[in-house]
């Protein structure tokens, strides 16, 4: 009797044991948006193979954009993951959600946040160290030809993106007009990747909009110019992004801040998860990379995914010793 009484014990405390294990280490089921843009999409399908391979977790990817994604989180608590959500046009709901604790910020993705504003290609701020600020290029507007000939052309964003909006205020904050530019319309974002494109291939100049990370600035290397004087959020809240604003004032672009945000029952319920998630962030300048090798080999988020994995070192530090064995096996 003393001996079964033995392993009836043994097995109890195994049992309880074990249960306890697999409670500490559970991942279960996550639901991660897959955001309909290059980068975002590498992010998802990285964490996919992460969270699957090296903390067993079942990982279902669901479609997402910015806006619908990040008000299925506030209202319903899903998707679990946004990999990557430039938070700016959804902040302060988003921070009184983080602020009643539905919804947490992870790791910043984009370590040097996302980038947009003014560009000059790269070989044009060698050739020429004095432009630095806008204020440097209004007074050559002969190095950088107008499409459809003339000095001074500055690309803007096509119809319908908020960008053209804040190019077109800033465009007259700065007098450009009188200084002999014109604004270009590009007519869709394809023309305006083009047109980067054309002038490489030509040596020309070339200034307008642009953002990262792109493929684009992954295989034609770019100067972001400085606007010269600081950023204002009031005027940019109340002028700069608006249409209409009668009288727009130099402004510096709104810095792009770029979160992974994760739902309450994640963080809870996931601790490996979430340790992997708040480590997970890459440069710019590595993103426009992983892109342009994408762009160049017509590859899916997958394929992209799985060359970073294979091919770049920077996730061994987001993981531990045995999940990266594991995801290593699986590649």
């Amino acid at each position: 009797m003393k001996f079964m009484n033995k392993i009836l014990i043994s097995a109890i405390f195994a049992l309880g044991f074990g249960s306890f294990t697999t409670s500490a280490n559970a991942c279960g089921t996550i639901t991660v948006a897959e955001m309909n843009w290059a980068s975002a999409e590498m992010f998802a399908h990285v964490d996919k193979i992460v969270l699957e391979n090296g903390y067993g977790c079942n990982v279902e990817l669901v479609p997402g954009d910015t806006m619908p994604t990040a008000t299925s989180m506030m209202e319903k608590g899903e998707p679990d993951v946004a990999p990557e959500l430039w938070i700016n046009s959804v902040r302060i709901a988003l921070d009184n959600a983080v602020g009643e604790g539905r919804l947490h910020y992870a790791a910043e993705v984009l370590s040097d946040t996302g980038e947009e504003g003014w560009w000059i290609p790269q070989y044009m701020a060698d050739a020429n160290p004095d432009i630095q600020t806008v204020y440097d290029v209004i007074e050559r507007p002969e190095l950088f030809p107008h499409p459809e000939g003339g000095d001074g052309a500055i690309y803007t964003c096509p119809s319908g993106w908020n960008c053209q909006i804040s190019t077109g205020n800033l465009f007259k904050a700065y007098d450009m007009e009188a200084k002999g530019f014109r604004l270009v319309d590009p007519g869709s974002g394809g023309a305006l990747a083009g047109a980067i494109a054309e002038a490489y291939n030509k040596g020309e100049g070339w200034l307008g909009y642009y953002w990262a990370p792109t493929a684009v600035l992954g295989k034609y290397p770019m100067k972001k110019l400085s606007f010269g004087v600081e950023h204002s959020k009031e005027e940019w809240d109340t002028c700069t992004s608006q249409d209409g604003c009668a009288d727009p004032q130099p402004n510096a672009w709104v810095v792009s801040e770029v979160y992974t945000v994760v739902t309450d029952n994640f963080k809870n319920e996931s601790a490996t998860g979430m340790e992997y998630i708040s480590k997970r962030a890459l440069p710019n300048s590595t993103v426009n990379a992983l892109l342009a090798w994408k762009d160049d080999n017509q590859a899916t988020g997958e394929d992209t995914a799985l060359y970073f994995l294979e091919n770049f070192t920077e996730w061994h530090n987001w993981v531990d010793s045995d999940a990266r064995s594991k995801v290593e096996a699986a590649l």
